[in-house]
């Protein structure tokens, strides 16, 4: 079945599928193309209008796309939509405030491939807009909403909210950190209030960013200057900025005129790109942490913010989502191979146990930065350098890190591989 807008007055009869995927975003939305693509009938729910959320006043966000997600995107087709549109990440720099010390990564130093790329969430939502109606076995419901949701032991049976019925052997959640599925199950979430938000917006700048990503810890968090592609005729001279500031501060920041707001970026930003200019829409998203208690329940997984949510100190929150869709899809299209039922939960214990210790480990790792550098304490200022120092004068170390940055670190799914299901 081809991906379709639902009908008021759908069909009567039940839509049987395979599996249930609540939530079509950029997680939602490349889950339902490699399960699709594999051969699972697929029905995808979305509560956007598709059509508006590729406009750039929906989600002023870039993601940092490490190279094994890179290669997820690949393995379902979405990278072929979106790899124009896409900056690579041949450089890292780290750097506490204006200390001399400072932690640099260079890609060439493990080879010939970036460290990932830049893009921006609006470049792969058009990817799956321009996919999705293409992909066989997959259906499309959006805008829409999952109005009543029955988990039992012989199926998932669901309603929508224009009537619609469609029955499932899965239900995956994928809606987001405020999951509605998951309260639903009643799983509990473990969470806390950062007290900051992440101010975000694009520049354009004089001199060319040289694809390397940039990140300044001050006092109120980390700033981050990331590289975007530009235009013909200055290639690589525009970037994505993530600007964290306290809870007190950034409501002010957000209302200021564009004259003064730039001001303020300049004293963050520096001059080391020239001058500046934000181009678009600013955004501000508060940033917290939290985690489920369970990723699985009857007949039902919870995949990337469903599952956890984390601070973006690291770039790693749609990366390890994206692992999370990779190792969900191999687990389920073993089972199927095995001929077992996918919705049984010797079945679903195993997608847990392969990625609850990685996602808690990343959890608490970014948790860990937030804490030690989201302050201006003497003592630990001194102490976060002479690290950063440190890492640089290992080698082995170092590549160990910048290995971890590519995300090919760890058991990595088939997908993350570069290999097919």
């Amino acid at each position: 079945m081809t991906a379709a807008k639902i009908s008021k007055n759908g069909a009567s009869q039940p839509l049987k599928v395979d599996i249930l995927v609540i939530g079509g975003g950029l997680a939602g939305g490349t889950l339902s193309l490699a399960l699709a693509q594999n051969g699972f009938r697929v029905a995808t729910v979305d509560i956007e209008d598709t059509q508006g959320w590729t406009d750039r006043g929906f989600d002023g966000r870039a993601s940092a796309i490490a190279l094994s997600s890179q290669r997820v995107l690949d393995g379902v087709g979405l990278w072929a939509e979106i790899k124009d549109e896409t900056a690579p990440i041949k450089d890292i720099r780290v750097a506490d405030g204006n200390s001399p010390l400072f932690l640099h990564y260079d890609h060439t130093e493990l080879g010939n491939e970036p460290f990932g790329y830049m893009v921006e969430n609006r470049s792969i939502r058009k990817g799956l807009n321009t996919l999705v109606p293409k992909t066989k076995n997959l259906s499309y419901f959006a805008p829409n909403t999952v109005q009543v949701l029955d988990r039992a032991k012989n199926g998932v049976f669901a309603t929508l909210n224009d009537g619609r019925e469609i029955r499932a052997d899965l239900v995956v959640a994928c809606d987001g950190r405020r999951s509605p599925t998951r309260e639903g199950a009643g799983i509990k979430l473990t969470s806390w209030d950062y007290k900051q938000a992440g101010i975000v917006c694009t520049v354009e700048h004089e001199r060319p960013h040289d694809f390397c990503a940039q990140e300044h810890f001050l006092p109120s968090g980390p700033f981050a200057i990331l590289p975007l592609p530009g235009t013909a005729e200055k290639p690589a001279c525009r970037s994505s900025i993530v600007w964290t500031e306290r809870a007190d501060l950034w409501p002010i920041m957000m209302k200021l005129n564009d004259e003064d707001f730039l001001e303020e970026l300049e004293l963050r930003f520096g001059d080391f790109l020239g001058a500046i200019e934000v181009v678009g829409p600013r955004f501000a998203y508060p940033l917290s942490l939290q985690y489920a208690e369970t990723y699985i329940a009857e007949r039902l997984a919870l995949v990337a913010d469903s599952a956890h949510g984390m601070h973006p100190i690291a770039g790693q929150g749609l990366n390890m989502g994206l692992r999370d869709v990779a190792a969900l899809a191999e687990v389920l299209v073993e089972a199927r191979r095995l001929g077992q039922d996918i919705g049984a939960m010797n079945v679903l214990e195993k997608y847990q146990q392969w990625r609850r210790f990685d996602n808690d480990l990343m959890l608490g790792v970014t948790d860990v930065l937030v804490k030690l550098f989201s302050n201006d304490i003497e003592p630990l200022k001194l102490a976060r350098d002479l690290g950063m120092a440190t890492v640089n004068q290992f080698p082995d170390l170092k590549r160990f890190f910048m290995r971890h940055a590519m995300g090919t670190v760890g058991d990595l799914p088939r997908l993350m591989r570069g290999e097919t299901l």
